[in-house]
């Protein structure tokens, strides 16, 4: 037992049934209704009811709380508190739902202290709980009692519902044990505080713990009032301003102004629905919240919803789903373009990666060639094997940053960036998006959108692209992006380390003829109006077109032409009087019709330096429209004096290589047999036709000592031979780049043998058969082999080289 249990106990014991209450503590001089219904219980009133009305009402123990039951007398369901009341039955009445009604009145605490009977009713003996009396009543405890009334009647003030009698009976009563009592009945506490006050045996100790409930429930109704009072404002607040926004909605109405509620509700509508990141669903609800509280024909407003509808057209979440069969696709790519066997098996990698693995990141492909080889139509022909939508951007001529990021919404005709636009034109966050002409991007005060693309264009971190008219984050790192350039020079450093480069090199005369015959005379007659018409081209006819009118890597000229000749007969048909019967007659065309069409050949099979020539060599040069054969002519003007004279609109680079080569000669007189007085006293003026044309690169060097050496020997090299090649002050040849280009182009102007650096060997041998057949090739390493081939009729004896070593040292004693 503890020692709050401890009082004056009675001597005598008393036998009376037990009655175990579930959510109720009776305290002494407590009149409270007890509603049973079981049969045990039942029993137990009924016996009591024939010994003196007097039965013990105690509590089931609450699992957890401190106190002691009957373990050691009593088995479940009888394990209640050890302290409780005795009490005497006032009256008893059935209820129809099969219950009974005790009303009980509270008497006097006491004790079990043994369980003597289970069945049919628990029997117990109890042992009167006799209080210490408090002979004189002290300020304290007259203070105490005053500070419980009080704090009563607060909590009554405060909302706690009591019988109106309570307090004109308290304001009589005071004994500190019988007030505690009959203030701790009617607070309505838990069974186990009631029941830890019931226990304490000093009244005034009890009366303590009363006050100390008092005080919390004061504390916990002031913090109920605060929550109502905070809320009761909250919501007069909101009634105020639905209040006020419905007569606003009221008068608009009556002036006729729209307030837009219908289509602000439309947006909320939409932004649900969408699935939308944290940030735009943040920036969509700040703006339609002030929406809502402009006016709706303000300029502002109607920045405000173009703002606003701009983010939800985008394409949140929607993808278009992947055609992931790589025979399907590779049937596509053969059948929109012929050969470019490169590009096509890049493609389907790149599917087979994506079928393996579907997180996979998107390659950022920059197709690298001269201009009409098909780069933009690849990016159509990619999109449509991929299954996705295609968007094309043109970056040629754009110098401002904001084409790429946006303009901020603030400014006055403000919109969205290029890449934006696409993704919202082509409705799908995983398009194909064509960067055109990546090359052609200038910068200038502005900003420099080369820039802006390096975020663009890099998987790391285009997952959070910022457009700033949007001024949220954008997922772009599901876009498949290709850039398309002429050439490379011209794109920043970091731009180009994000590009994966893959070279589209020219089409060989075999090539042209197939894709002619494939694709551009079938679209070139259907176009003309004449695919039912029986009009056919030879193979010659074609092949005239090819070489006589359109000197090109790509196919852009030569497509003009067909469509040029189909344009011709389209007209014939239109001008006869009997146009079926030429339909069914048919046009065969032949070499001498195309000539009839499209005049005199603009370009002749024989170049313009095919009889030999002293001091003209021929070079291979490869510049973005596809490569070239260019005359190099060096002449001797006799001035007494030794200079270097170099015109043709050369570059930096070219020019250097023109000293080098001459250096090197200079150093070598002996070995090509030149008269050292010929350096020393002539003049050497080195020309490049075309002179309105920009030249520059090293890989003229072999060919510029060439014609050098021809012009001091006084000799005509080998002719229908081009060279491509640098050279070193030591005579070393270094290897060179767009090798295909400047074959295609020897091909093209009828050389029948080229010189070409050993290390270039093995890409030439990568070359098409068609290409490489028609040439003879001369893999060399250093010029002095370049000089055998070209000089080979040159008999460059001893004895001469000894005579011009004697002159040469004789000139120098003399000095």
């Amino acid at each position: 037992m503890s020692e709050t249990n401890q009082g004056k106990l009675a001597v005598a014991n008393s036998e009376m049934p037990l009655l175990p209450l579930k959510d109720i503590v009776v305290f002494p001089n407590m009149i409270v209704p007890v509603f049973i219904n079981e049969d045990l219980c039942v029993n137990a009133v009924e016996s009591a009811l024939t010994k003196q009305r007097k039965i013990f009402l105690s509590a089931f123990k609450v699992v957890g709380h401190e106190g002691e039951g009957l373990e050691a007398h009593l088995e479940p369901p009888f394990d209640v508190y050890d302290i409780g009341t005795v009490c005497s039955i006032m009256r008893t009445r059935k209820l129809p739902d099969g219950r009974m009604k005790v009303l009980v009145q509270g008497l006097h605490k006491a004790m079990v202290s043994q369980l003597i009977q289970t069945d049919p009713y628990p029997k117990v003996i109890v042992q009167n709980v006799q209080e210490p009396r408090i002979a004189n009543t002290t300020s304290e405890v007259e203070a105490l009692i005053r500070a419980v009334r009080e704090s009563l009647e607060k909590v009554v003030t405060l909302g706690k519902i009591l019988s109106p009698d309570i307090l004109m009976i308290l304001e009589d009563v005071n004994e500190p044990g019988r007030l505690a009592d009959l203030v701790a009945s009617n607070l309505g506490l838990k069974v186990n505080e009631a029941q830890t006050i019931l226990a304490v045996a000093h009244p005034l100790d009890r009366l303590k713990r009363v006050y100390n409930c008092l005080s919390r429930e004061i504390e916990v109704y002031q913090m109920q009032v605060r929550i109502q009072s905070n809320a009761k404002d909250e919501i007069g607040r909101m009634q105020r301003e639905h209040y006020l926004r419905e007569q606003m909605r009221v008068i608009k109405s009556e002036l006729g102004d729209s307030d837009g509620k219908d289509e602000i509700d439309g947006y909320w509508q939409r932004m649900e629905e969408l699935p939308l990141n944290k940030e735009a669903k943040e920036e969509i609800a700040r703006q339609l919240k002030r929406l809502e509280r402009m006016h709706q024909d303000t300029s502002e407003a109607a920045l405000t919803r173009t703002h606003i509808e701009t983010i939800l057209a985008l394409p949140w979440g929607k993808k278009t789903t992947e055609a992931l069969d790589l025979h399907k696709s590779k049937l596509i790519l053969d059948a929109d373009h012929y050969g470019l066997e490169q590009v096509k098996d890049r493609i389907i990698e790149y599917l087979a990666v994506k079928k393996l693995n579907p997180e996979a990141k998107s390659p950022i492909i920059c197709f690298f060639g001269p201009p009409g080889v098909g780069k933009t139509s690849l990016g159509k022909s990619i999109a449509k094997s991929l299954g996705r939508e295609f968007a094309r951007i043109a970056l040629g001529g754009v110098r401002d940053e904001a084409d790429i990021r946006g303009h901020r919404k603030t400014y006055v005709g403000a919109f969205p960036g290029r890449i934006i636009t696409a993704m919202k034109n082509c409705g799908s966050s995983n398009p194909v998006v064509m960067l055109d002409e990546i090359d052609k991007m200038a910068s200038d005060h502005r900003g420099d959108p080369s820039s802006a693309l390096l975020e663009v264009l890099d998987p790391e971190q285009n997952r959070s692209f910022v457009d700033h008219y949007l001024g949220i984050p954008f997922d772009l790192s599901d876009v498949m992006f290709i850039a398309n350039a002429n050439t490379l020079d011209t794109i920043p450093a970091p731009l180009r380390d994000r590009l994966e480069i893959i070279e589209v090199t020219g089409y060989s005369e075999e090539e042209k003829l197939q894709i002619a015959n494939q694709y551009l005379i079938p679209k070139q007659l259907k176009e003309a109006g004449l695919d039912q018409a029986n009009v056919s081209f030879t193979k010659n006819c074609v092949t005239t077109i090819i070489n006589g009118y359109t000197r090109e890597s790509g196919l852009r000229g030569l497509e003009k032409k067909i469509a040029s000749v189909c344009r011709k007969i389209a007209r014939q048909y239109a001008e006869s009087d009997d146009g079926e019967a030429m339909k069914r007659e048919g046009i065969r065309l032949t070499p001498t019709i195309i000539q009839r069409h499209l005049g005199a050949q603009r370009f002749d099979d024989n170049f313009y330096h095919k009889e030999p020539h002293i001091g003209v060599s021929l070079g291979l040069a490869y510049t973005q429209y596809g490569g070239e054969v260019m005359a190099i002519e060096s002449s001797l003007i006799f001035t007494g004096k030794h200079a270097l004279v170099l015109t043709g609109q050369l570059g930096d680079v070219m020019k250097e290589s023109a000293v080098a080569a001459l250096s090197f000669i200079r150093a070598r007189l002996g070995e090509f047999g030149i008269d050292p007085e010929m350096i020393e006293k002539n003049e050497l003026h080195i020309h490049v036709p075309a002179g309105a044309v920009p030249k520059d690169g090293p890989s003229a060097g072999i060919a510029m000592a060439t014609s050098i050496i021809s012009a001091f020997l006084k000799t005509p090299p080998k002719q229908q031979v081009a060279m491509t090649g640098e050279i070193t002050i030591h005579g070393k040849v270094l290897p060179i780049g767009g090798l295909k280009e400047k074959m295609l182009a020897a091909t093209r102007e009828g050389m029948t043998e080229v010189i070409i650096p050993e290390k270039n060997k093995a890409v030439f041998q990568e070359l098409p058969v068609s290409i490489r057949r028609n040439l003879k090739a001369h893999f060399v390493k250093e010029y002095t082999e370049v000089f055998q081939i070209m000089f080979a009729d040159v008999c460059v004896t001893d004895a001469k080289v000894e005579k011009l070593s004697t002159r040469r040292e004789s000139k120098s004693l003399a000095s």
